[in-house]
């Protein structure tokens, strides 16, 4: 084991006696050793990850004797979460060590040293409610206003957390409490969403205000999402004075909508929605507040109406369905379309409704969130992918299931045309937005935005691969066969480049087509396939390009050949649709030696020399002997003779 290994091994494991046995008997000069203590295991320096384990000894051992660079930040991970570039006084802060901070401090540490996602260790230290750390380092110097890269200063972040002696220490040093994060939220909103009437109090007192946020959020109704009841009983209490009626109400109008979907608890949603009807139409002779008139009617709410008076509520609350209409109702009335919460709980009815068996409710419902997400947000958005993708999956799931013996007398219903070609038009179509965003002159992370047009690519691939499955079926008409031609065909004649310059048809038949989030294999291909045969097959027969190469020279043959196992049906599939057996990549390698690489062979899946010509073999003489060609062939032949 190298120096480099034993010294993180005995910084991680805390083994001071093997760390000093491994310095004394190193022969290297100084400066080596200092290069060598300060180089990166698993992103991390022995430091890094000696202060996130709490060994002091260790820690000390490395900054005194051995010089370790006590401001080298290295990738830590916390609950799951890897944090890029934390240093040592980060690392040491965010997991509770108060000896190793003092330590790193005395040392010299910069108190107000940030990770990759401007995160202080004061910040680290009020995330997990270390408020010793966090009175030591604000007495040496830390900053309370620095904010990460959302926005979110220490103050908000114990208000989120519900850390109640830090929250009152960081105000009376007078934080900001009514500071914006980038999307506009305050303390107050996040203490009203973690649920700590305490700590809302307390920042009341010190002049918190009921701002909005970029979603027209404000902390009140940020409880109502929650469901924080006593949050929100407290800030529409009259004798406070914190919110106008009209507010009130939503409040009330809201919360019942979150009885209706967090809680399950329709008694208690009426009662909220009578309570704000009475608020609507007082007694004591105020201006009533009717509801809006021009909110449409939509066909996924089945065209619910929200009602004017108690009557009707009374009426509603026979019926559990209108009673989750009217929640959808009242949150996209309230929230809107842009909030992230309105579709999410458009998703989940549908949701529940596919766990019922009623998988046409369940689209109705998909469909509708994702007209709004489209319609509100940018071009490939996590969300938009997450309702393609959810769309993908239930179909999926409807076809394993039809193929499955009924379970307990539950008839799954067939998966049409008619309910795929919908979602993989919007899907087709989010690609397009993404292609114009890649070609607009607007300032984007072009990388990312490539990896993010390739998973939708993937979704729009999936669906493709069950339209292909429906060709097989017996009760495919002619005219649904020339409807799924179309459809793959649009989407073929893209021409898209994703990632590594790759086509379609490249991500069609490689392992990021197959595996991708929550997939297991490609829908209907066999359990250990990775490619589906028939939608390449399909592919290739409205004109996609066999020989395309990417940004390593390889064609689809080059890419099917590197999986193993080597799905023998496409290789078939492509050789058959004009694939050049014995093109090169940039590597220099072909196919074949790709799958001798994997101990597999081309002779088991076909025989070569049914693919390989006359002209071929020239050119492999040619290139093999080097011999001088530029001059004694044909300019036309010389492609061949490189391909080669």
């Amino acid at each position: 084991m190298d120096f480099k290994t034993v010294v993180f091994n005995a910084a991680r494991d805390g083994n001071l006696t093997r760390l000093k046995q491994a310095y004394l008997h190193s022969w290297r000069s100084a400066d080596e050793l200092n290069m060598l203590v300060g180089a990166k295991v698993g992103g991390a320096t022995p430091l890094v990850i000696a202060c996130r384990n709490g060994h002091y000894d260790v820690a000390e051992y490395l900054i005194e004797r051995c010089k370790a660079d006590i401001e080298q930040p290295g990738s830590v991970t916390f609950d799951g979460e890897t944090i890029e570039g934390a240093p040592p006084l980060w690392c040491a802060a965010a997991a509770g060590h108060l000896p190793l901070v003092k330590l790193l401090v005395r040392a010299g540490a910069n108190v107000n040293s940030t990770t990759r996602t401007h995160s202080t260790p004061l910040r680290a230290a009020c995330f997990d409610g270390h408020f010793d750390i966090v009175k030591f380092l604000i007495e040496n110097g830390a900053d309370i206003e620095i904010a990460n890269r959302h926005g979110h200063t220490c103050l908000m972040i114990a208000c989120y957390k519900g850390h109640i002696r830090i929250a009152k220490y960081l105000l009376s040093l007078n934080a900001d409490v009514n500071r914006k994060s980038v999307k506009g939220n305050t303390a107050l909103h996040d203490c009203a969403e973690s649920g700590s009437l305490h700590i809302l109090k307390m920042l009341l007192g010190h002049g918190a205000t009921m701002d909005v946020d970029s979603y027209g959020m404000t902390p009140l109704l940020a409880a109502s999402v929650t469901g924080h009841t006593h949050i929100v009983e407290h800030l529409i209490n009259v004798e406070y004075g914190l919110v106008t009626r009209q507010q009130r109400i939503d409040a009330l109008e809201l919360l019942g909508a979150t009885y209706v979907d967090k809680r399950r608890d329709m008694v208690g949603a009426l009662a909220l929605w009578k309570r704000a009807m009475d608020d609507r139409f007082p007694t004591d002779g105020s201006e009533p507040i009717p509801k809006p008139k021009d909110i449409p009617r939509i066909e996924a709410y089945d065209y619910a109406v929200e009602p004017s008076n108690a009557q009707q509520l009374e009426e509603i609350l026979a019926d559990p369905d209108a009673m989750r209409m009217q929640a959808l109702v009242i949150r996209e009335r309230i929230l809107g379309p842009a909030h992230p919460d309105t579709s999410y709980y458009v998703r989940y009815r549908g949701a529940v409704y596919a766990d019922a068996g009623r998988f046409a409710r369940c689209r109705q419902l998909w469909h509708h969130a994702l007209d709004m997400q489209r319609a509100v947000l940018p071009p490939l958005s996590p969300l938009t992918q997450s309702s393609l993708y959810s769309f993908a999956e239930l179909f999926s799931y409807m076809l394993a299931e039809r193929a499955r013996p009924p379970l307990r007398g539950r008839i799954v219903p067939p998966v049409t045309f008619e309910d795929i070609d919908p979602v993989f038009r919007k899907a087709l179509s989010e690609v397009d937005r993404g292609m114009e965003l890649l070609d607009s002159k607007l300032s984007i992370d072009r990388e990312q935005t490539l990896s993010t047009l390739q998973r939708v690519l993937v979704i729009s691939l999936h669906l493709a691969a069950l339209m292909a499955r429906l060709l097989d079926d017996p009760e495919c008409t002619e005219e649904v066969s020339r409807k799924i031609h179309k459809a793959v065909y649009s989407l073929v004649k893209l021409d898209i480049k994703v990632r590594q310059g790759r086509g379609a048809l490249h991500v069609a038949v490689s392992t990021e087509g197959g595996r991708g989030r929550g997939a297991r294999a490609w829908p209907g291909a066999a359990a250990d396939a990775a490619v589906p045969a028939p939608l390449v097959a399909l592919m290739l027969r409205l004109g996609a390009k066999p020989d395309a190469r990417d940004a390593d020279g390889n064609t689809p043959l080059h890419l099917v050949c590197k999986l193993n196992p080597c799905p023998a049906d496409v290789v078939r599939a492509l050789l058959a649709h004009g694939a050049h057996i014995d093109t090169v990549n940039y590597e220099g390698d072909t196919a074949e030696q790709l799958l001798k690489a994997s101990q597999q062979s081309l002779a088991d899946i076909v025989n070569p020399l049914r693919y390989t010509t006359l002209k071929c073999l020239a050119a492999r003489t040619v290139k093999n002997y080097r011999l001088p060609y530029r001059h004694a062939v044909p300019h036309c032949l010389h492609s061949t003779i490189i391909t080669h």
